[in-house]
Protein backbone atom coordinates (compact mmCIF):
# COMPACT_ATOMS: atom_id res chain seq x y z
CA UNK A 1 0.00 0.00 0.00
CA UNK A 2 2.75 2.68 0.56
CA UNK A 3 4.58 2.33 -2.57
CA UNK A 4 1.33 2.37 -4.75
CA UNK A 5 0.60 5.88 -2.51
CA UNK A 6 4.17 6.53 -3.54
CA UNK A 7 3.90 5.76 -6.97
CA UNK A 8 0.35 7.73 -7.33
CA UNK A 9 2.36 10.64 -5.28
CA UNK A 10 5.27 10.49 -8.22
CA UNK A 11 3.10 10.44 -11.27
CA UNK A 12 1.15 13.33 -9.08
CA UNK A 13 4.35 15.31 -9.01
CA UNK A 14 5.32 14.88 -12.68
CA UNK A 15 2.18 15.66 -14.18
CA UNK A 16 2.21 18.67 -12.23
CA UNK A 17 5.68 19.94 -13.14
CA UNK A 18 4.99 18.94 -16.58
CA UNK A 19 1.55 21.28 -16.56
CA UNK A 20 3.85 24.03 -15.05
CA UNK A 21 6.70 23.81 -17.46
CA UNK A 22 3.98 23.73 -20.64
CA UNK A 23 1.81 26.67 -19.24
CA UNK A 24 5.41 28.67 -19.13
CA UNK A 25 6.50 27.49 -22.70
CA UNK A 26 3.17 27.64 -24.31
CA UNK A 27 1.98 31.30 -23.00
CA UNK A 28 4.18 33.23 -25.79
CA UNK A 29 2.30 31.03 -28.35
CA UNK A 30 -1.19 31.76 -27.31
CA UNK A 31 -0.18 35.47 -27.48
CA UNK A 32 0.85 35.32 -30.61
CA UNK A 33 -1.66 32.92 -31.77
CA UNK A 34 -4.12 36.01 -30.56
CA UNK A 35 -2.09 38.41 -32.54
CA UNK A 36 -1.95 36.75 -35.17
CA UNK A 37 -5.98 36.39 -35.30
CA UNK A 38 -6.81 39.50 -34.46
CA UNK A 39 -4.43 40.91 -37.22
CA UNK A 40 -6.09 38.29 -39.56
CA UNK A 41 -9.96 39.80 -38.68
CA UNK A 42 -8.08 43.61 -39.28
CA UNK A 43 -7.02 42.47 -42.66
CA UNK A 44 -3.48 43.28 -41.75
CA UNK A 45 -0.51 41.49 -41.88
CA UNK A 46 -0.44 39.40 -39.56
CA UNK A 47 3.19 38.66 -37.32
CA UNK A 48 4.57 35.37 -37.54
CA UNK A 49 2.94 32.97 -34.86
CA UNK A 50 6.57 32.51 -32.93
CA UNK A 51 6.85 36.37 -32.99
CA UNK A 52 6.57 36.48 -29.23
CA UNK A 53 9.45 33.94 -28.71
CA UNK A 54 11.63 35.90 -30.89
CA UNK A 55 10.85 39.41 -29.06
CA UNK A 56 11.53 37.35 -25.67
CA UNK A 57 14.53 36.33 -26.85
CA UNK A 58 15.90 39.55 -27.72
CA UNK A 59 15.29 41.51 -24.98
CA UNK A 60 16.79 38.62 -22.93
CA UNK A 61 20.20 39.38 -25.08
CA UNK A 62 19.82 42.96 -24.21
CA UNK A 63 21.84 45.12 -21.85
CA UNK A 64 20.38 45.43 -18.49
CA UNK A 65 19.11 49.86 -18.39
CA UNK A 66 18.18 51.14 -14.74
CA UNK A 67 17.33 54.35 -13.23
CA UNK A 68 19.91 56.30 -10.92
CA UNK A 69 18.11 55.78 -8.13
CA UNK A 70 16.18 52.44 -8.59
CA UNK A 71 15.00 50.55 -5.72
CA UNK A 72 15.51 47.32 -5.03
CA UNK A 73 11.91 46.75 -5.01
CA UNK A 74 12.16 47.61 -8.50
CA UNK A 75 14.71 45.23 -9.72
CA UNK A 76 12.72 42.43 -7.79
CA UNK A 77 9.33 43.24 -9.00
CA UNK A 78 9.64 41.07 -12.94
CA UNK A 79 10.78 37.94 -10.96
CA UNK A 80 7.90 38.32 -8.28
CA UNK A 81 5.52 38.94 -11.22
CA UNK A 82 6.77 36.09 -12.80
CA UNK A 83 7.23 33.78 -9.70
CA UNK A 84 3.59 34.56 -8.79
CA UNK A 85 1.84 33.51 -12.51
CA UNK A 86 4.31 30.60 -12.78
CA UNK A 87 2.91 29.53 -9.34
CA UNK A 88 -0.61 30.34 -10.50
CA UNK A 89 -0.25 27.99 -12.83
CA UNK A 90 0.43 25.58 -10.62
CA UNK A 91 -2.90 25.83 -9.03
CA UNK A 92 -5.06 26.35 -12.22
CA UNK A 93 -5.77 22.68 -14.21
CA UNK A 94 -4.98 23.29 -17.52
CA UNK A 95 -3.89 19.38 -18.76
CA UNK A 96 -5.36 17.31 -15.71
CA UNK A 97 -7.20 17.24 -12.09
CA UNK A 98 -3.92 15.42 -10.18
CA UNK A 99 -2.32 18.58 -9.07
CA UNK A 100 -0.21 17.78 -6.03
CA UNK A 101 0.30 21.79 -5.16
CA UNK A 102 -3.31 22.71 -6.02
CA UNK A 103 -3.98 21.22 -2.16
CA UNK A 104 -2.27 23.76 -0.64
CA UNK A 105 -3.99 26.83 -2.03
CA UNK A 106 -7.53 26.98 -3.43
CA UNK A 107 -9.19 29.79 -6.50
CA UNK A 108 -9.38 32.45 -3.51
CA UNK A 109 -5.95 32.20 -2.76
CA UNK A 110 -5.34 32.35 -7.13
CA UNK A 111 -6.96 35.35 -6.85
CA UNK A 112 -4.74 36.61 -3.87
CA UNK A 113 -1.70 35.56 -6.17
CA UNK A 114 -3.11 38.04 -8.82
CA UNK A 115 -3.66 40.65 -6.29
CA UNK A 116 0.05 40.41 -5.03
CA UNK A 117 1.23 40.53 -8.84
CA UNK A 118 -0.72 43.70 -9.24
CA UNK A 119 0.35 45.01 -6.29
CA UNK A 120 4.15 44.77 -6.75
CA UNK A 121 3.78 45.78 -10.39
CA UNK A 122 2.19 49.42 -9.40
CA UNK A 123 4.28 49.98 -6.72
CA UNK A 124 7.78 49.05 -8.63
CA UNK A 125 6.06 51.72 -11.46
CA UNK A 126 5.66 54.23 -9.16
CA UNK A 127 9.37 53.41 -7.20
CA UNK A 128 10.83 55.84 -10.11
CA UNK A 129 8.65 58.75 -9.58
CA UNK A 130 7.84 59.13 -13.75
CA UNK A 131 4.42 60.37 -14.20
CA UNK A 132 3.66 57.88 -16.38
CA UNK A 133 4.47 55.57 -13.90
CA UNK A 134 1.99 56.85 -11.50
CA UNK A 135 -0.59 57.19 -13.92
CA UNK A 136 -0.49 53.66 -15.19
CA UNK A 137 0.07 52.18 -11.13
CA UNK A 138 -3.46 54.50 -10.30
CA UNK A 139 -5.47 53.03 -13.24
CA UNK A 140 -4.26 49.23 -12.60
CA UNK A 141 -5.66 49.79 -9.26
CA UNK A 142 -8.66 51.15 -10.16
CA UNK A 143 -9.34 48.22 -12.85
CA UNK A 144 -8.16 45.57 -10.21
CA UNK A 145 -10.50 46.88 -7.10
CA UNK A 146 -13.02 46.17 -9.58
CA UNK A 147 -12.07 43.51 -11.05
CA UNK A 148 -11.51 41.08 -7.86
CA UNK A 149 -14.97 41.32 -6.43
CA UNK A 150 -16.19 39.98 -9.96
CA UNK A 151 -13.59 37.54 -10.10
CA UNK A 152 -14.72 35.71 -6.95
CA UNK A 153 -18.58 35.97 -7.28
CA UNK A 154 -17.90 34.14 -10.57
CA UNK A 155 -15.74 31.75 -8.48
CA UNK A 156 -18.04 31.42 -5.81
CA UNK A 157 -20.73 30.10 -8.27
CA UNK A 158 -19.03 27.66 -9.57
CA UNK A 159 -17.76 26.40 -6.04
CA UNK A 160 -21.42 26.57 -4.83
CA UNK A 161 -22.15 23.98 -7.56
CA UNK A 162 -19.83 21.40 -6.83
CA UNK A 163 -19.07 22.58 -2.71
CA UNK A 164 -15.69 23.39 -3.16
CA UNK A 165 -13.45 26.32 -3.98
CA UNK A 166 -10.58 24.01 -5.32
CA UNK A 167 -10.19 24.49 -8.90
CA UNK A 168 -9.84 20.77 -9.56
CA UNK A 169 -12.49 19.18 -7.81
CA UNK A 170 -14.45 21.63 -9.43
CA UNK A 171 -13.43 20.85 -12.81
CA UNK A 172 -13.69 17.30 -11.95
CA UNK A 173 -16.96 17.69 -11.05
CA UNK A 174 -18.48 19.70 -13.47
CA UNK A 175 -16.99 17.39 -16.15
CA UNK A 176 -18.36 13.88 -15.14
CA UNK A 177 -21.75 15.80 -15.06
CA UNK A 178 -23.90 15.18 -17.60
CA UNK A 179 -23.97 18.08 -20.43
CA UNK A 180 -26.90 20.69 -19.36
CA UNK A 181 -27.04 24.28 -19.64
CA UNK A 182 -26.69 26.19 -16.39
CA UNK A 183 -28.25 29.74 -16.17
CA UNK A 184 -26.43 30.74 -12.94
CA UNK A 185 -23.21 29.87 -14.92
CA UNK A 186 -24.03 30.95 -18.03
CA UNK A 187 -24.30 34.68 -16.15
CA UNK A 188 -21.17 33.82 -14.22
CA UNK A 189 -19.33 32.85 -18.05
CA UNK A 190 -20.25 36.21 -19.43
CA UNK A 191 -19.01 38.05 -16.05
CA UNK A 192 -15.86 36.36 -16.51
CA UNK A 193 -15.44 37.11 -20.26
CA UNK A 194 -15.61 40.62 -19.63
CA UNK A 195 -12.96 40.43 -16.13
CA UNK A 196 -10.59 38.37 -18.10
CA UNK A 197 -10.49 41.42 -20.67
CA UNK A 198 -9.78 43.83 -17.52
CA UNK A 199 -7.66 42.07 -16.16
CA UNK A 200 -5.31 41.37 -19.25
CA UNK A 201 -5.32 44.80 -20.63
CA UNK A 202 -7.63 44.03 -23.49
CA UNK A 203 -9.79 45.65 -25.46
CA UNK A 204 -12.35 47.67 -24.44
CA UNK A 205 -10.31 48.37 -21.21
CA UNK A 206 -6.93 48.50 -22.53
CA UNK A 207 -5.33 48.37 -25.51
CA UNK A 208 -1.89 46.26 -25.00
CA UNK A 209 -0.32 47.72 -28.48
CA UNK A 210 -0.58 51.31 -27.57
CA UNK A 211 1.34 53.73 -26.17
CA UNK A 212 -1.07 57.22 -25.57
CA UNK A 213 -0.76 58.65 -22.53
CA UNK A 214 -4.73 58.87 -22.31
CA UNK A 215 -5.56 55.45 -22.94
CA UNK A 216 -2.35 53.14 -21.90
CA UNK A 217 -2.48 51.36 -18.20
CA UNK A 218 -0.07 48.38 -18.53
CA UNK A 219 2.38 49.78 -20.74
CA UNK A 220 2.50 52.83 -18.87
CA UNK A 221 3.65 50.49 -15.84
CA UNK A 222 6.48 49.14 -17.79
CA UNK A 223 7.67 51.73 -19.89
CA UNK A 224 11.03 52.05 -17.57
CA UNK A 225 11.85 48.74 -17.94
CA UNK A 226 14.39 47.35 -20.88
CA UNK A 227 16.41 43.65 -21.04
CA UNK A 228 15.56 40.33 -19.00
CA UNK A 229 13.16 42.72 -16.87
CA UNK A 230 11.26 43.46 -19.16
CA UNK A 231 11.13 40.04 -20.75
CA UNK A 232 10.18 38.92 -17.64
CA UNK A 233 6.73 41.06 -17.45
CA UNK A 234 5.80 40.32 -20.52
CA UNK A 235 6.09 36.67 -20.14
CA UNK A 236 4.23 36.80 -16.86
CA UNK A 237 1.69 38.94 -18.92
CA UNK A 238 1.50 36.05 -21.44
CA UNK A 239 1.32 33.65 -18.90
CA UNK A 240 -1.46 35.96 -16.72
CA UNK A 241 -3.66 35.67 -20.13
CA UNK A 242 -3.01 31.74 -20.20
CA UNK A 243 -4.15 31.56 -16.94
CA UNK A 244 -7.19 33.41 -17.09
CA UNK A 245 -8.16 31.24 -20.32
CA UNK A 246 -7.44 28.06 -18.26
CA UNK A 247 -9.19 28.68 -14.98
CA UNK A 248 -12.21 29.26 -17.73
CA UNK A 249 -12.10 26.26 -19.15
CA UNK A 250 -11.74 24.51 -15.74
CA UNK A 251 -15.33 26.42 -14.86
CA UNK A 252 -17.05 26.37 -18.06
CA UNK A 253 -15.63 23.48 -20.43
CA UNK A 254 -14.30 21.64 -17.98
CA UNK A 255 -13.96 18.37 -20.77
CA UNK A 256 -10.70 17.01 -22.13
CA UNK A 257 -8.78 17.35 -18.44
CA UNK A 258 -6.46 14.03 -17.53
CA UNK A 259 -8.35 12.09 -14.20
CA UNK A 260 -6.67 11.94 -11.35
CA UNK A 261 -4.87 9.03 -11.17
CA UNK A 262 -3.90 8.77 -14.40
CA UNK A 263 -0.37 8.01 -15.65
CA UNK A 264 1.55 10.59 -16.77
CA UNK A 265 1.26 9.61 -20.20
CA UNK A 266 -2.73 10.61 -20.31
CA UNK A 267 -1.42 14.28 -20.03
CA UNK A 268 -0.23 14.07 -24.34
CA UNK A 269 -4.38 13.39 -25.13
CA UNK A 270 -5.55 16.49 -22.16
CA UNK A 271 -2.46 18.30 -24.35
CA UNK A 272 -4.39 17.84 -27.48
CA UNK A 273 -7.69 19.48 -26.30
CA UNK A 274 -5.81 22.15 -24.45
CA UNK A 275 -4.12 23.41 -27.79
CA UNK A 276 -8.32 23.15 -29.45
CA UNK A 277 -9.22 25.06 -26.46
CA UNK A 278 -6.87 27.65 -27.01
CA UNK A 279 -7.41 27.87 -30.19
CA UNK A 280 -10.81 28.48 -30.25
CA UNK A 281 -10.00 30.91 -27.01
CA UNK A 282 -7.78 33.27 -29.03
CA UNK A 283 -10.02 33.43 -32.01
CA UNK A 284 -13.33 34.26 -29.72
CA UNK A 285 -10.75 37.35 -27.91
CA UNK A 286 -9.59 38.41 -31.16
CA UNK A 287 -13.28 38.78 -32.51
CA UNK A 288 -14.08 41.00 -29.71
CA UNK A 289 -11.37 42.81 -29.87
CA UNK A 290 -12.00 43.46 -33.87
CA UNK A 291 -15.63 44.22 -32.89
CA UNK A 292 -15.07 46.51 -29.65
CA UNK A 293 -13.88 49.95 -29.50
CA UNK A 294 -11.81 51.29 -26.73
CA UNK A 295 -13.70 52.64 -23.88
CA UNK A 296 -12.75 55.60 -21.98
CA UNK A 297 -11.38 55.10 -18.86
CA UNK A 298 -13.99 56.38 -17.03
CA UNK A 299 -16.31 54.20 -18.12
CA UNK A 300 -14.41 51.07 -17.13
CA UNK A 301 -15.97 51.45 -13.63
CA UNK A 302 -19.32 50.52 -15.00
CA UNK A 303 -18.08 47.84 -17.23
CA UNK A 304 -16.82 45.76 -14.24
CA UNK A 305 -19.65 47.20 -12.10
CA UNK A 306 -21.95 45.17 -15.09
CA UNK A 307 -19.48 42.00 -14.36
CA UNK A 308 -20.07 42.42 -10.62
CA UNK A 309 -23.55 42.27 -11.11
CA UNK A 310 -23.97 39.43 -13.77
CA UNK A 311 -21.73 37.72 -11.56
CA UNK A 312 -23.81 38.44 -8.28
CA UNK A 313 -26.80 37.74 -10.49
CA UNK A 314 -25.23 34.24 -11.52
CA UNK A 315 -25.00 33.30 -7.86
CA UNK A 316 -28.46 34.29 -6.91
CA UNK A 317 -29.84 32.41 -9.61
CA UNK A 318 -28.04 29.22 -8.42
CA UNK A 319 -28.76 30.27 -4.88
CA UNK A 320 -33.02 30.60 -5.35
CA UNK A 321 -33.48 28.39 -8.46
CA UNK A 322 -30.88 26.16 -7.54
CA UNK A 323 -30.27 25.70 -11.57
Amino acid sequence: RPVADRAVSTGGLLAQLFEVLAAIALAPLFMGWVNQCRAWLQNRSAPPLLQPYRTLHKLMRKELVMAEHASPLYRRTPYVLFGAMATAAAIVPSLGTDMPFASAADAIALVGLFATARVFIALGAMDIGTAFGSLGARREMMVGFLAEPALLMVIFTASLIVGSTALPTIAATLSARELALYPSLAFAGVAFLMVLLAENARIPIDNPATHLELTMIHEAMVLEYSGRHLALIEWAAALKLFNYACIGFALFVPWGLAPAGASPLALLPALGWLALKLAGAGMVLALIETVSAKLRIFRAPEFLAMAFMLAVLGLLVHLLLGS
